[in-house]
């Protein structure tokens, strides 16, 4: 059970054709990083479509716990008054970060070249996820980290009195461990250096750059190289966050397998580190369009538009795609499902340390109801029943995991029985306006089991 909600079982029922504008939130890890780099600025951040979900605002929790002043001016915009570089008061309590891999990982990185102590906690789901894949590089700027077996929340941070800095080769494409060693690397003298031998999403580099931060990027034998110049005064900035490309996933993939579908989901964020989902859909045979291409805040952004496809084909993901739309994993299976043929989707072990065990979440999911999985340790392939086809009739376990409970409620809209999940609570960690705007669009989700 989520820390922040009692459960909530949902069902979704097959439905008409989904038609609209879907404005989704904005983008959680652009959110993250607005308050965390807003917090360690002097003077004041302003931030405009923040996305007001849990995770997010359990992060804003957190930069007001180290001394930073975060206000919610309404309608999405927030201020953060910063304390700058090095300047994290030690908190007087436990930061819970709920649901939030990202939070925690990225606060963790913000505070860790501090002198100071922070512990952190989380929910059921987030104290089991591990840690060491951040506390172990966190270590190398003189970081000590206490936490229970298997280096797992609840966690004790010790900052380092006197860091250095490091180079660090990250071992698994990561993101979020990638940004909390360069946010550690802030408050590090000489340059901290992180070597990723495949990109993974790049909002922390764009970011600190805007925010003034010495930082480079180069591709080399290597990989790529990312040198950062420790302990820059950072510059406030007005922060424009683009619409979440992972939340509008699921209108997207929900308009490709309801019949006599149309749906126009605006102002996506569509940067090349985490539109591989789109670039996927489309190789199914898809009908997804983008419109008015423009770039806001230093983001590519579009208008997507999906219609109803009804010839959808099973392809192999290619590997070196799967940093760019390793969240969206769970929704592609339910498209997959839909599809002629196996959508084989390899290089993905990334997804068995999520909220849950997403690969075995979604295959006893899909599995119960009617649609052969195969999986292993690094894979996974779904066999698709076509248009139609998908039977349906199951209540799925969400396992405290928004993306796996909002999966299986698209599923639900198109399969020929109703699909229920145990838990829709953790939906509001990343979408709390899923399920109002899904309605507006024209689904069945209603509250309660089949």
């Amino acid at each position: 059970m989520s820390s922040h909600a009692t459960p909530v079982p949902m069902t979704s029922t097959a439905c008409g054709p989904l038609s609209g504008v879907a404005e989704v939130p904005g983008d959680k890890s652009i959110s993250h990083r607005s308050l965390i780099l807003g917090a360690m600025c002097i003077g004041e951040t302003t931030i405009s479509g923040l996305l007001e979900g849990d995770d997010v605002l359990d992060t804003a929790k957190a930069m007001q716990a180290f001394g930073a002043e975060v206000t919610n001016m309404g309608g999405g915009n927030w201020s953060v008054r910063g304390v700058g570089v090095g300047g994290f008061a030690e908190p007087d309590g436990v930061i819970d970060c709920g649901n939030s891999g990202t939070g925690v990982r990225l606060i963790m990185g913000s505070m860790a070249t501090s002198p100071i102590t922070a512990t952190f906690t989380g929910d059921a789901s987030l104290n089991g996820r591990p840690m060491a894949r951040v506390t172990d590089p966190l270590a190398l700027f003189g970081t000590q980290a206490v936490g229970r077996k298997g280096g797992r929340l609840p966690m004790t941070i010790v900052g380092a009195a006197d860091p250095v800095p490091v180079r660090y080769t990250v071992p698994v494409p990561s993101a979020q461990v990638k940004s909390a060693v360069l946010l550690a690397g802030l408050n590090a003298p000489g340059k901290t250096v992180v070597i990723e031998a495949e990109a993974t999403r790049d909002h922390t580099e764009r970011m600190l750059a805007g925010f003034g931060a010495e930082i480079s990027v180069e591709d080399t034998d290597e990989g790529r190289v990312i040198t950062l110049t420790g302990q820059p005064e950072l510059q406030a900035q007005h922060v424009d966050v683009p619409r979440d490309p992972s939340s509008a996933a699921f209108p997207v993939c929900a308009a490709l397998i309801v019949p006599g579908s149309d749906v126009l989901v605006p102002g996506i964020g569509l940067n090349p580190t985490r539109a591989g989902l789109f670039t996927t859909l489309r190789e199914m045979g898809a009908d997804l369009t983008y419109e008015n291409e423009r770039t806001e805040g230093g983001e590519p952004v579009a208008d997507l538009r999906a219609k109803f496809s009804p010839d959808l084909k099973g392809i192999e993901v290619p590997p070196a795609r799967a940093a760019s739309m390793i969240d969206e994993y769970p929704v592609l299976s339910v498209v997959a499902a839909f599809a002629q043929g196996q959508t084989m989707m390899r290089g993905v072990k990334e997804l068995r340390v999520k909220e849950s065990d997403r690969i075995d979440a979604m295959a006893k999911g899909l599995r119960a109801n009617g649609i052969e999985v195969d999986e292993g340790p690094d894979w996974w392939a779904v066999t698709g029943r076509g248009h139609g086809n998908v039977p349906g009739g199951a209540t799925c376990a969400s396992q405290l995991d928004h993306r796996i409970a909002m999966s299986f409620m698209i599923l639900g809209m198109a399969a020929t029985s109703p699909v229920s999940v145990d838990d829709g609570s953790p939906i509001t960690t990343s979408f709390p306006i899923f399920e109002p705007l899904m309605k507006r669009l024209g689904a069945d989700v209603a509250r309660g089991d089949a």
